[in-house]
């Protein structure tokens, strides 16, 4: 199931006429040779991502605050595939990207304690800050600096950070019976050259697309999504997604 959002510009029946020069303004950068370092990635949005991007070709490393665990979760994911597991500033240390998955309650203390490791490099925030309320369901919490992607960037200042894969399903990601992950995902970030570079990242995972959704500070409602997102699979039984129409 997909959440389908239209985008402005003319009637749903001018999508089919459109040309791929016209969908498609530039160029995206290869990133088929780039390392990739996943900070949480014993959790399983972590750990989903890293094996898509494994599938993929990429290097990746599992980073966790003890690298027994995070070797342990790379193991999990199967022998074959280029996945290693390190305690989280080698992990960030040795990547060319690296991706935060860490719970939102460390998501600050985690940025702060690797600010050395990560100056200089592009960091892909996916964290959602969200709480859950007994017969509610979740719900978006408030941050100070607008969303967890500006606090990122507030902390990491020697950092490129970008925003990007909050609403990518971790039971479909490490789903082996799903060979292509039939969704869009929004990038976001004030530095073109990041983005473009992220969402080519997204690109290489099958089925999967990055879109352009804007400067930095709309990072808030999209992290807030999220807890749209869960409702919906609640009621539904599904593993919804977005699709952006008209791009």
């Amino acid at each position: 199931m997909a959440t389908r959002l239209a985008a402005a510009g003319g009637p749903p029946g001018r999508l089919g006429r459109m040309t791929e020069q016209q969908k498609t303004p530039h160029d995206l950068p290869d990133v088929s040779g780039l390392s990739i370092g996943i900070l949480g990635g014993t959790g399983d949005q972590g750990k989903g991502l890293a094996r898509r991007f494994a599938m993929a070709g990429h290097r990746v490393t599992i980073g966790s605050r003890k690298a027994e665990r995070a070797r342990e979760a790379a193991e999990e994911l199967g022998a074959g595939l280029p996945v290693s597991g390190a305690e989280n500033a080698a992990a960030a240390g040795e990547s060319d990207i690296v991706i935060i998955a860490v719970p939102w309650e460390g998501h600050r203390a985690t940025l702060e304690s690797l600010r050395a490791e990560l100056d200089g490099k592009i960091v892909v925030d996916c964290v959602n800050p969200l709480g859950f309320e007994k017969g509610k369901g979740a719900y978006a919490l408030d941050v100070e600096e607008g969303s967890a992607a500006e606090q990122a960037a507030a902390v990491l200042t020697g950092s490129r950070v970008v925003a990007a894969f909050h609403h990518v399903s971790a039971k479909l990601l490490l789903d082996p019976e799903v060979e292509r992950m039939e969704l869009d995902v929004l990038v976001l970030g004030n530095d073109r050259e990041a983005t473009d570079l992220v969402q080519a990242l997204a690109g290489r995972i099958p089925g999967m697309r990055g879109v352009y959704g804007g400067r930095l500070h709309n990072a808030r409602q999209v992290e807030a999504f999220t807890a749209n997102l869960i409702s919906i699979n609640r009621r539904y039984k599904a593993h919804a997604g977005l699709r952006i129409t008209d791009v």
